[in-house]
């Protein structure tokens, strides 16, 4: 399967000619999480998993972090019982045979930020599966309606009824404001780089500047329910997550989405790469 590149003619601002960047490192995340995952093994923690996540992209030159690495397991993956942000941080859960997670993780390289999300299970669940081989048409359903210019509340709202549909829960409205989406965009490489609360310093600046110029400007980096996400898809790189969730078990794939300003369809939006593991799964479905 060949990866997506930018169409011919295709524009998105200052981030055209940066794609490979921000491509290497989401395959480096993926590449991490599926190392990580194939070292789960009965007992390990979710904190552990995190260390493991952070460590083994640290051996690989990650120094900077939009968010650092998150690990759900069991019914955590389907945010059972969440009501507070700090929930979503790692705990002492313990991985059990059959249980399904999910790692997430956030790394930054060479000032290119990728925010990829991964579930599998510890052995065969066929609940888990489901949820992964129905996620294909929310990711199908997302780029369609994008390239159709609708907004973005709207297509929120089509991607609720779609879960719906399925006999599924929406998950993502769990996370803060709602987001099934947020921008991403390049960050200042510095030697140091704090964090707040897991999150890069330099990263949150840079989503508070979007969201001050948006507001003045009329969108959001935020793909909410809300009405500030009332508006067209804006160009720029858009890190995607639905999250279904079902009795107690969660799945979700996220990925760089690239927004454009060309008014041809098929040039306006397109997923920055389709060689990731749950394309390559689907793939191999059917």
């Amino acid at each position: 399967m060949t990866s997506a590149v930018a169409p011919a003619g295709a524009s998105s601002g200052p981030l055209a000619a940066e794609l490979g960047g921000f491509r290497q490192v989401q395959r480096l995340a993926y590449a991490c999480a599926e190392a990580v995952a194939a070292r789960l093994e009965p007992g390990v923690t979710e904190r552990e998993a995190a260390r493991m996540q952070r460590a083994w992209l640290h051996e690989r030159g990650v120094r900077d972090w939009f968010h650092l690495p998150f690990a759900w397991f069991g019914d955590r993956t389907a945010f059972a019982g969440f009501r507070i942000p700090l929930q979503f941080f790692p705990t002492n859960r313990r991985l059990e045979p059959g249980m399904p997670f999910i790692l997430d993780m956030a790394p930054i390289l060479k000032g290119c930020t990728a925010d990829i999300g991964y579930s599998g299970s510890l052995g065969p669940n066929p609940v888990q599966d489901r949820l992964l081989a129905d996620l294909e048409a929310h990711r199908e359903l997302l780029l369609r309606e994008v390239r159709e210019r609708r907004p973005l509340r709207e297509i929120y709202e089509d991607v609720d009824r779609l879960m719906v549909r399925q006999g599924y829960a929406n998950r993502h409205r769990a996370y803060p404001f709602g987001v099934i989406a947020h921008k991403v965009d390049r960050v200042r490489e510095r030697r140091w780089s704090p964090r707040l609360f897991g999150f890069g310093v330099q990263s949150l600046k840079g989503l508070a500047g979007d969201a001050l110029h948006g507001h003045r400007d009329g969108w959001s980096p935020l793909w909410s329910p809300y009405r500030f996400s009332d508006h067209p898809p804006h160009p720029g790189l858009w890190a995607v997550e639905p999250h279904l969730g079902f009795r107690g078990t969660g799945a979700k794939f996220e990925e760089i989405l690239v927004v454009t300003d060309s008014r041809d369809p098929e040039q306006s939006a397109f997923w920055l790469d389709d060689d990731l593991p749950h394309v390559r799964r689907w793939a191999e479905d059917e």
